[in-house]
């Protein structure tokens, strides 16, 4: 009963996804923004919550382009450590919706998601009338369902990443969070955002409150200036994060449960934070806590935001930061002969600092002895990602072979589980996308002064034949498809079969076997994955993309 209740549940939430009033909504809302909270408010009572009522949360805010998910990570698993009762709220899930609402590191249970949900659905059911006759959209219901949760649930703390921007996300509901946090800024959703750093800038500032000290990793001269500006406008305390160096006294190194360098910037916001939220809290932080952050801060010689004090980090902090969790972000997955490396990065920034750590991570892996080993891009990107700029990071890696696919992880819509279905794109759609970026890739490996590479065919006649029939390829040979390297699937799990070639022990076989397109490419692609002593797969570009693997890889995500 209670399986049913959550699949009831997460269909039902699907169809907040395409909600025609809510696209309506939206439509008189683009030309006033503030009208978003508004109406965030009137759906909050509507569910029976007071924006007052928020205050008891104990929030800790964080906004950033990129790291942002991190940070609360590190920040979240640092507090529990505590012994502290934690709620985070993040986005995007990976594999279940539930992940997005987390009690104690641990996604909410199906049994308790449903309960909440039809709590919270029957609520705004219940009191729509012709003035209010909307639902609010997927992401604004989910965090309206979050904030429930963690009340009900008498969390000490809630860990709160912003959706989009700031100023205007629907969490931006919060009107006295303990502590604010702003991570690494850069470029991405500039149709919403603007498409300067400076006016991300200030949309992400848009969560600073009066009173209520913010933490800032290192940015850009000009967007840190543009926060500093916010800060100023509002009676922010804002501060500059000291490197994670500063923390690392004499021969002591802090470990991170998260791989990459760019982790370094994350784990030093989040040790600001934490600090600052027990200090806030009068919670005991360490054997040398200064009794306020804010005297002991100092101006550094070059920024025009003062340099936050270090400190020495308690046990419960290095233990957190050594400790903390956060799939889909620099994972590598070692299955057999095919190793995984999975980061969901999807803006330039976040991109390079993908090629940094993989190449790291590749170059630190035992090479085979008979040198052959095989690397395979796998590779979406969705919105409006310059996907162009984003492959042409990637060429540095030196792949044997790029593979493109749209998120879905089956052809068939009905095969795909109901938390990971997006009414809003069609697989045409998904599938041009797809064609296009190999094209790019096509034309970059030309540029680069590769082999001549044909020009995929255009999206016409993609799914011929039949990828329900067993075939598993996308697009039909080309007329002279001479070293070309790229290859086009209609989904995550054929592209998956091509890539592991039956060898990786945790992908389950498909139960007939799938025949493949007498496309010469993967014929001869086929040989050499299948007699590489290693395969080496970067999975980037898309946070879906990675949540739809990690789901084929590990099936217990999905239970």
């Amino acid at each position: 009963m209670i399986k049913d209740t959550y699949k009831d549940a997460i269909r039902t939430l699907n169809t907040l996804q395409t909600n025609a009033s809510y696209l309506e909504q939206v439509k008189r809302e683009r030309g006033d923004p503030r009208a978003q909270l508004e109406a965030m408010r009137g759906f909050l009572e509507r569910s029976g919550l007071q924006v007052e009522d928020l205050d008891r949360l104990n929030i800790i805010h964080v906004t950033g382009t990129k790291g942002k998910g991190s940070a609360c990570a590190f920040t979240e698993r640092i507090l529990r450590g505590y012994g502290l009762r934690t709620g985070f709220y993040s986005s995007p899930h990976l594999v279940q919706v539930r992940e997005r609402i987390r009690i104690n590191g641990q996604p909410l249970s199906k049994e308790l998601f449903s309960k909440y949900f039809w709590l919270v659905y029957r609520r705004l059911r219940g009191t729509k009338d012709e003035s209010q006759a909307n639902m609010p959209a997927y992401f604004r219901f989910l965090t309206i369902m979050a904030f429930h949760v963690f009340l009900q649930e008498k969390v000490d703390l809630a860990v709160v990443e912003v959706g989009i921007g700031g100023a205007f996300d629907c969490t931006n509901i919060i009107r006295a969070p303990v502590v604010c946090g702003v991570s690494s800024l850069g470029i991405d959703h500039t149709s919403i955002l603007g498409d300067t750093v400076e006016k991300i800038a200030w949309q992400k500032g848009g969560i600073f409150k009066p009173g209520v000290p913010a933490f800032t990793v290192p940015q850009p001269e000009q967007p840190l200036e543009v926060l500093r500006d916010r800060a100023r406008e509002c009676g922010c305390p804002l501060y500059l994060c000291p490197e994670l160096d500063a923390f690392e006294a004499g021969t002591r190194v802090l470990e991170l449960g998260l791989a990459g360098s760019h982790q370094r910037s994350n784990a030093a916001l989040a040790l600001q934070l934490s600090r600052t939220w027990l200090q806030r809290r009068g919670y005991e932080a360490g054997t040398d806590v200064l009794q306020d952050v804010l005297p002991g801060a100092e101006l550094s010689a070059q920024r025009s935001v003062p340099l936050a004090p270090t400190f020495c980090p308690s046990d419960a902090m290095i233990q957190g930061l050594r400790d903390t969790e956060w799939p889909g972000r620099t994972q590598v997955l070692p299955h057999g002969p095919v190793t995984w490396y999975i980061d969901g990065a999807h803006t330039t920034s976040s991109i390079q600092a993908c090629v940094r750590w993989f190449r790291q991570a590749a170059l630190n892996e035992d090479k085979p002895q008979d040198g052959s080993e095989v690397r395979v891009l796998l590779f979406n990107a969705t919105g409006d990602r310059d996907t162009a700029a984003l492959l042409k990071l990637l060429l540095p890696c030196h792949f044997d072979y790029a593979v493109f696919c749209p998120n879905f992880t089956e052809v068939s819509v009905a095969a795909n589980s109901a938390d990971q279905q997006n009414f809003n794109v069609t697989l045409e759609n998904a599938l041009t996308r797809c064609v296009e970026n190999q094209k790019t890739w096509t034309r970059l490996m030309e540029e680069k002064g590769g082999p001549w590479l044909p020009a995929p065919l255009e999206v016409g006649g993609l799914l011929q034949p039949d990828p329900l029939r067993g075939a598993l390829l996308l697009v039909p040979p080309a007329e002279r498809p001479l070293n070309s390297t790229s290859l086009v699937f209609p989904c995550i799990s054929h592209a998956l079969q091509w890539i592991t070639q039956g060898r990786d022990p945790h992908l389950p076989l498909p139960a007939s076997k799938v025949g493949a397109h007498p496309h010469p490419v993967a014929t001869s692609g086929a040989v050499l994955l299948q007699e590489a002593a290693a395969i080496r797969v970067l999975v980037t570009g898309s946070l879906h993309l990675v949540g739809g693997v990690l789901k084929l890889l590990d099936p217990t995500l999905s239970q």
